[in-house]
């Protein structure tokens, strides 16, 4: 029962990590092509998507709550049955971890994607400005 459990929790948790990968594929896409835009940016974004399921997997996984149905707590007490009621407990468990591990990862991700594009901009805008200043239409005139 025990295997049963831990091959459903992480079935349960890689299947959320596939539909969140997904969702996120395409703005994660866009921001990594803004503020690398170069071929790498596709390969950020694949190590991205795999460190989804990593994180998915292992938050949704949970292996020391799921020690609690093969091990004993203390020397008095039993070792906990596995009921209907904490199947469903256990796959709402998954489902919820698996789902605030990734936020907290893309959370992190947005972050620091904020901020290089801020910086990327910055650079945009002074070579911008730059370019104004040095245009021949600026050397070249007097004033009348």
């Amino acid at each position: 029962m025990f295997l049963t459990l831990l091959a459903v929790t992480f079935i349960i948790a890689a299947l959320v990590s596939t539909v969140v990968a997904r969702v996120f594929s395409s703005p994660v896409k866009k921001i990594l092509k803004r503020i690398i835009s170069d071929d790498i940016s596709s390969a950020w974004q694949k190590y991205l998507t795999f460190a989804i399921y990593v994180v998915g997997i292992s938050s949704g996984v949970r292996i020391r709550q799921l020690e609690r149905y093969i091990t004993e707590i203390d020397k008095d007490m039993e070792i906990i049955t596995l009921t209907a009621e904490r199947w469903v407990l256990e796959i709402y468990r998954t489902i919820i971890g698996t789902l605030q591990g990734i936020a907290w990862m893309l959370l992190v991700f947005f972050v620091f994607a904020l901020i290089a594009f801020v910086i990327v901009r910055i650079f945009e805008v002074k070579r911008e400005f730059k370019s104004r200043t040095d245009s021949p239409e600026n050397n070249g005139s007097t004033a009348n």
